[in-house]
Order: structure tokens, then C-alpha cells, then sequence
């Protein structure tokens, strides 16, 4: 009786019960875009990173987390290559235009050795100083062609589109970019390939030797990086906006379950007067609560593909992945901002008088 009586509430305010169900919604997509991104840009470096086919790599000495904006004289690429077991060793040279965006300066030949070689969709490599190539995912953003031009702290001409998964999202000569930006025979980071895997705790010994004050890594630890555990500023952004989240759940349910006591007085007070106990009235608001919030979660849910496909269209660079294992953890602030948000209108419908409620205009 008492669940078609909430049924019945909720389908006799649509309107209502729809901007309800739609706002629980935005806060559950609104979290679970936040730590998809999170996951999928980290993901996404991630694996850029294990596509350079490198077993070590090692950066300068004041180096911190995966940032690559120090650099390191390159003539220690040289004794890099003396080691035993060491087969390619490479220089790389990063620019950072911001946050997002940098370019890579490779030597075209040692970095296709290593990584099994840049793929070209479109176009060809880059040959002259001023020319680029970028991968397809930064092409299709930016909406560039062999030909184009974009501006990475330089007007830059894109001589050839590769496939992405290869360290960067756009390369150039390491020679110009030294010379442009003047970083002459100087290195971001120094990628370093092995005979065998087995022999990379022997090689970064070895290396740590040699360069007592620099970071060597093996590209497993370095990859360990990347994730939201590892970056506090995440970490805290994510419960800024969880923080945000509920507090838009709370307002938009505590305005949505006070309108429908004030809709529902007479009713309120029939109820009462046949008997019904104040905590049956709360209890009827906390099902009703209950019911958008549950309802709220799963269109939440669904709308995290639709932010998918938009990010995809418009942010292509900063990939979002679904995260499942976060629905539990969503459902639960979305009760328990909903549930929050009808404590007032539910306490202040149990406390009404059954004869003031019956005279209720």
C-alpha cells in the first residue's frame, strides 16, 4: 500500500519528479566524468609512455613526478651507450607551450628503432626545421591536415599525420627545436632499450653509478606514476566537486520534497487523521527521496557515455573512461545527499497539526 501511495505521488508531479531525477543525475555524471577523465588522460600517458618501446628511462636531477620541463647535457646519452646490455639510447627534447600542450624533438631514426617507428596516416616525416607531424587524435581536435599550420610557441607546418600511442602527440626535428628554442645539445629525458628486459635492475644500478644525482627508472615504475593516487591536486579537485555534487543533490531535493509538503498539507492531514504516525509521513517522504535518487543514479550513469562521446568529438586528447567500480560509491553520496536534503520537509510534514492541515486552503 505504502509503495503505491509513493508511485502515485511521484507520477502526479511529473515535471517535478523529472527536474529531480535530472539534476541527481547531472551530480552522479558530474563525478563520474571527473574521475573518468582523471583516469583515462593518466591512462592515456600511460601507455604513451610503454609506446616508446623503452625498458629505462632517466631525467635530470631535480626532476619530479612526469613532468619533463629540466633538461640535461647530451653528451650523457654517449656514456648511456657504453653500458652493457644497453642497444639504443635517445635523447628526446620537450617543449612546453602549457599545460596541455608541448612538442617532442626526437632523432627520427634512433626513436623509430626503439619503438618500432612512427607511423605515417597521412603525409610524410617532417624534413625541414619548421615542420611537425602530430598524431591523429591532436589532428582531429585541432581539425589539421598535411599542410596545415599550428602554433605550439611557433608557427609549425604539419608535414604528416602518425597513429597515436608513441610517447607524444606531436614530434619534431630534436636538432631544430634545441636550436629554436635555444637548448642547444641539451635533453629532456634519455629513453634507453635493453637486450633483454630480464637485465634492467642490473643496467639502472649500474646507471645510478655512473649518474649518482640523476632519476633512473625502469619504465614500469615510472608508468606507476600515472595515476590520481600520485597527483594530489586530483585528489583534491575530485572532492572539491564531489563537495559541489551533493550540495546541488541536497538543495535540488530539499526544494523538490518542501514544495510537495506544502502541495500535500490536506493530504498530510487526512493521513494523520486516520491514524498514520509522524514517522509513517516521514517515512513515505524518505521512500519517495529514496526512489529519484536510485532513479537519479542510473540516468547519472547513462549520461557518462554521452560526456564520452562529446569528449571524444571535442576533447579527443583527454580521453574519459568508464568507471564502474566508482557506481557504488556514487549511488551512496547521491542517497546520501538526497536523503539530507528531505530531513527538514520531512520532519516539518510529521510535525503539522491533523486539524490545520484538514483546514489548509
Amino acid at each position: 500500500m505504502i509503495h503505491r501511495l509513493v508511485f502515485e505521488n511521484l507520477k502526479h508531479r511529473p515535471v517535478r519528479t523529472l527536474l529531480s531525477v535530472v539534476a541527481i543525475g547531472v551530480e552522479v555524471t558530474l563525478i563520474l566524468t571527473l574521475v573518468g577523465v582523471s583516469r583515462g588522460v593518466l591512462g592515456d600517458m600511460a601507455a604513451r609512455s610503454r609506446g616508446t618501446g623503452a625498458d629505462i628511462l632517466i631525467r635530470p636531477p631535480d626532476s619530479a613526478g612526469f613532468t619533463f620541463s629540466l633538461t640535461m647535457p647530451e653528451k650523457i646519452v654517449n656514456k648511456v651507450r657504453e653500458q652493457p646490455h644497453v642497444t639504443i639510447a635517445t635523447g628526446t627534447f620537450v617543449k612546453y607551450v602549457d599545460s596541455f600542450n608541448s612538442i617532442t624533438g626526437i632523432h627520427v631514426d634512433e626513436f623509430n628503432a626503439m619503438s618500432g617507428g612512427l607511423k605515417i596516416k597521412k603525409g610524410r616525416m617532417f624534413q625541414a626545421p619548421d615542420e611537425i607531424v602530430v598524431d591523429d587524435v591532436y589532428a582531429k581536435q585541432h581539425h589539421l591536415k598535411p599542410g596545415s599550420t599550428t602554433d605550439l610557441a611557433h608557427t609549425w607546418k604539419v608535414s604528416g599525420i602518425v597513429e597515436e600511442g608513441k610517447l607524444s602527440r606531436t614530434f619534431g626535428d630534436i636538432g631544430a627545436l634545441q636550436e629554436l628554442f635555444e637548448a642547444r645539445s641539451l635533453v629532456s629525458t634519455i629513453y634507453v632499450k635493453l637486450d633483454d628486459p630480464a637485465n634492467t635492475r642490473a643496467v639502472i644500478d649500474a646507471l645510478q653509478k655512473q649518474l649518482p644525482t640523476y632519476k633512473v627508472d625502469s619504465i614500469e615504475d615510472f608508468v606507476s606514476l600515472f595515476s590520481t593516487n600520485s597527483v594530489p591536486y586530483i585528489e583534491a579537485f575530485t572532492r572539491v566537486v564531489i563537495g559541489i555534487a551533493v550540495l546541488i543533490g541536497f538543495l535540488v531535493v530539499c526544494l523538490s520534497m518542501y514544495t510537495a509538503v506544502l502541495e500535500r498539507t490536506r493530504e498530510i492531514g487526512i493521513l494523520k487523521a486516520l491514524g498514520a504516525s509522524p514517522a509513517y509521513i516521514v517515512g513515505i517522504l524518505m521512500r519517495e527521496t529514496v526512489l529519484l535518487a536510485l532513479t537519479g543514479t542510473v540516468v547519472g550513469i547513462l549520461m557518462t557515455y554521452g560526456t564520452r562521446s562529446l569528449m571524444a568529438i571535442f576533447a579527443a586528447s583527454m580521453p574519459q573512461e568508464i568507471v564502474p567500480d566508482w557506481y557504488l560509491t556514487v549511488t551512496g553520496i547521491a542517497l546520501a545527499g538526497s536523503i539530507v536534503g528531505a530531513l527538514y520537509p520531512g520532519l516539518r510534514a510529521a510535525r503539522q497539526d491533523a486539524i490545520e492541515a484538514l483546514a489548509y486552503d
